[in-house]
């Protein structure tokens, strides 16, 4: 069982960095929770593959320092939505 936490691990690590995906979409794409990507991602990917986890926590933190950014524009996109 931990082989496979393993290559889940990995394999949302590469996704994630070839894409910039965000946990979200991450979990959407693998059918699985968000919890389990953010768990995966910054718990046990650091003692599986540090280099892999370096990389990856790049892309999480750019993403989480954009957050508000695309809430913001969701919003707009959601308002103009329901004038038309």
């Amino acid at each position: 069982m931990a082989d496979t936490i393993e290559k889940r691990a990995c394999e949302l690590a590469v996704y994630i960095i070839e894409t910039g995906a965000t946990v979200r979409t991450a979990a959407q794409h693998f059918g699985i929770s968000k919890s389990t990507v953010h768990k995966d991602l910054s718990q046990r990917l650091s003692q599986y593959n540090k280099l892999l986890y370096l990389q990856v926590r790049r892309v999480l933190d750019e993403n989480k320092a954009q957050r508000h950014i695309r809430g913001g524009m969701a919003t707009r996109k959601k308002y103009e939505q329901r004038k038309k």
